[in-house]
């Protein structure tokens, strides 16, 4: 059985860290995909909020209710 990723955030590292913290906690695995390190290692750079957080689609649902109540915290 495959299954599928989906990008479910992306900003910078610090943040997208922070939420990966906030899904773990609910037992919701993650997936980071970091543009800048991998750039600094191949010898160019990337925008510093070029870091992507994905999860499993079929955890979109559970995850839904974190995300946005993150988004809410770090606009305030």
């Amino acid at each position: 059985m495959e299954k599928e990723h989906i990008k479910v955030y992306s900003g910078t590292s610090v943040l997208v860290n922070r939420l990966s913290f906030l899904l773990d906690t609910e037992k919701i695995p993650s997936l980071i995909k970091d543009h800048v390190s991998s750039g600094n290692l191949a010898g160019f750079g990337a925008l510093s909020n070029s870091v992507e957080l994905f999860i499993y689609k079929s955890d979109l649902e559970k995850a839904t209710e974190i995300i946005e109540e993150f988004k809410k915290e770090i606009a305030e």
